[in-house]
């Protein structure tokens, strides 16, 4: 059993007002490149970096991303072929502030002579309509209210009436 304890995020209804409703966008969420929010994984802030080079080492990584702070995970997916990275990268990071840092500092940097693309891995798109947006809930497609669907009786049932 681990000894350590996990984080555990702050409920937000108080803040909110109303249970259910989005969380208000404010200026100290990170965003994306896209304009997405950023998001705290499970664990910590997963850092997506792209455009690695095939022949990238654990080390190199470490070295470029562990200026920005303490690195909790970094994982590289190799080809089973070949054994070079698969051109990917994800790195974990315990806090907002380093994550944001090694996005913001890496990003555009150069690896082995190849740039690579730092940016969040885990994103709530932004709204689109205001309110509620990508929560269907009750409504359909359209947006408008479904009409309760009518289900058919088990056989059982039918043949007792």
């Amino acid at each position: 059993m681990a000894t350590t304890e996990m984080d555990i995020d702050q409920p937000n209804d108080s803040i909110n007002g109303a249970a259910g409703s989005p969380p208000p966008t404010t200026t100290s969420d990170t965003h994306t490149s896209t304009g997405a929010v950023a998001v705290r994984s499970i664990e910590g802030w997963i850092v997506l970096v792209t455009n690695v080079h095939e022949e990238a080492s654990e080390e190199d990584l470490q070295e470029l991303f562990g200026d920005y702070g303490d690195i909790k995970n970094l994982h590289m997916n190799l080809d089973r072929r070949t054994g070079y990275v698969k051109g990917y990268v994800l790195v974990e990071y315990p806090t907002q502030k380093e994550a944001k840092a090694a996005v913001a500092g890496a990003n555009g940097a150069k690896l082995l002579d190849q740039t690579i693309n730092v940016d969040f891995a885990f994103v709530r798109p932004p709204p689109k309509d205001g309110h509620n947006a990508g929560r269907r809930g009750e409504r359909g497609r359209s947006g408008l209210k479904k009409a309760p669907r009518e289900r058919s009786r088990s056989p059982n049932e039918a043949e007792k009436e």
